[in-house]
């Protein structure tokens, strides 16, 4: 089965007091390694911006006013998720809204049983400890220096790094000599990890995912 990793960005903290998602992102992986498929969607959540809010994302009322509404988007929305494994850091604040939304207008709730939630994966391996995205990627030396404000597209790519290391997965390997998928394991810092492999074709399309989409900021 196929990973999304999914992330939002709202007009604030709660879909029953009529707040309304404002950014959808998703990353399709297959074993963790990005296949270069996204949904990036900007949505016009026809309502005003908090200041709060827009302090988080920085995407104004003005900004979004062109843009498609949720319902012009819900379709592709649920085909690109139908059937994929769903990572979502925090997922009842995002399923929250994607519920509530899909409600709206009259679609079915996202399945649960597909749904993966990396806070409680990094709560259950850090009891205790601050697991906020942030605190992770400080955690795992994962680059924050993009992230001036929240982006749903930049911050699934972080989780994604962030969840390898919460299941202590390894970070794909490239081998511009190979194309084949090395399957031997190899000892490093005093445990197991699984070296992968990847064709020419695959490193190219990452690097063209990673310069392409994820260096997307703010207008």
């Amino acid at each position: 089965m196929s990973e999304v990793f999914l992330d939002t960005e709202t007009t604030g903290l709660s879909f029953s007091d009529g707040h309304k998602i404002v950014e959808i992102a998703c990353i399709e992986t297959e074993d963790l390694i990005p296949t270069g498929k996204i949904f990036h969607k900007l949505i016009n959540p026809k309502r005003s911006m908090p200041d709060a809010a827009f302090k988080v994302h920085g995407f104004s009322e003005k900004f979004l006013g062109d843009k498609e509404t949720f319902d012009q988007i819900a379709d592709e929305f649920v085909h690109f998720i139908k059937e994929k494994k769903i990572i979502i850091h925090n997922a009842s604040f995002d399923l929250g809204f994607l519920d509530g939304e899909l409600k709206d207008i009259k679609k079915d709730k996202l399945e649960r049983k597909f749904v993966i939630d990396s806070l409680e994966v990094a709560r259950n391996r850090f009891p205790g400890s601050s697991n906020s995205l942030d605190a992770l990627c400080r955690r795992y030396n994962i680059d924050l220096s993009k992230r001036s404000k929240h982006n749903a597209l930049l911050d699934c790519e972080l989780l994604r790094e962030v969840y390898i290391n919460l299941l202590d997965a390894k970070e794909p390997k490239f081998n511009l000599s190979s194309n084949t998928l090395d399957q031997n394991v190899s000892k490093t810092n005093d445990y197991n990890k699984k070296i992968v492999e990847i064709s020419e074709l695959e490193v190219k399309k990452h690097k063209e995912f990673l310069k392409s989409e994820l260096k997307k900021n703010f207008y």
